[in-house]
């Protein structure tokens, strides 16, 4: 089978006659929550290693695409064939190096000259209007995601600590103001709000600068707190003790032997 196929069967789905009449009342914006989640279950699946419910996911996310397309075609606006011609196009432009004459001497310096073309491309699109360097990062994104893209761009200009041990000294303050709203003596939740924000977004910065990505490095601890959790459901269950019937003294001992559990495997 190829991709027309695909394509078809989309558009026996959205036929105004005989399609299914969930996807015809679909439009763009309905559709978006769906196209996220299959995004995350395509991460969920690479985390996991399950190959072949991978192949599936990217077969849901694929239909995703299809999809916009043809409600866009229907619109008038572009096509599936529009779609795959862009990304063609996009894909040899920005690999000068491999479908052109010039060179690059490795991944690093790729990776500049790709941020180059895509800046070059903004602007483009801008015309006149001036172009700020952080614009066209999606509003949409992950919130971690976006904070570490931000970040990334402010730093191509050179606005950025030098050093990791300065990004460091930054979490501490910005902890220390939120301590400082905390023990205020009138809470006012909108500035415990906005440190809170503060101090997330310095977390965020203190990992880049490690090398490290935000968004999959809590993905990771909230699937340790998820493996520990159960872990510890199990355990007090075996002992004829429920989660609502325990302590927390008793759920922090059961959890410390979890945590015991792990270091010595």
């Amino acid at each position: 089978m190829s991709i027309k196929r695909l394509v078809d069967i989309m558009a026996e789905l959205r036929d105004p006659e005989h399609g299914c009449p969930w996807d015809r009342e679909q439009v763009l914006e309905s559709l978006v929550p769906y196209t996220i989640e299959e995004a995350y279950e395509v991460a969920d699946s690479i985390a996991r290693g399950d190959m072949e419910e991978l192949c599936g996911e990217l077969g849901d996310l694929l239909f995703q695409v299809v999809f916009y397309a043809r409600i866009a075609s229907e619109q008038g606006q572009f096509d599936m064939q529009d779609v795959i011609d862009g990304i063609c196009e996009k894909m040899v432009r920005r690999h000068p190096h491999v479908f052109g004459d010039q060179s690059v001497a490795d991944a690093q310096e790729q990776s500049l000259v790709w941020e180059q073309l895509k800046a070059q491309e903004r602007q483009n699109r801008a015309g006149e209007r001036t172009v700020s360097h952080l614009d066209g990062i999606a509003q949409a994104l992950p919130a971690l995601l976006r904070a570490g893209k931000l970040q990334k761009r402010a730093a191509k200009v050179g606005f950025d600590w030098p050093e990791s041990s300065q990004v460091l000294e930054k979490v501490k303050e910005e902890l220390q103001e939120l301590e400082a709203e905390l023990q205020g003596p009138q809470r006012d939740q909108a500035r415990i709000a906005e440190e809170m924000g503060d101090l997330l977004f310095s977390c965020v910065n203190l990992s880049r600068h490690l090398g490290l990505e935000a968004e999959g490095l809590l993905r990771s601890a909230n699937s340790k707190f998820e493996t520990r959790f159960n872990a510890m459901e199990t355990t007090l269950l075996r002992r004829g003790v429920t989660l609502e019937s325990a302590t927390l003294s008793v759920m922090d001992a059961t959890w410390d032997e979890i945590k015991q559990k792990e270091a010595d495997e």
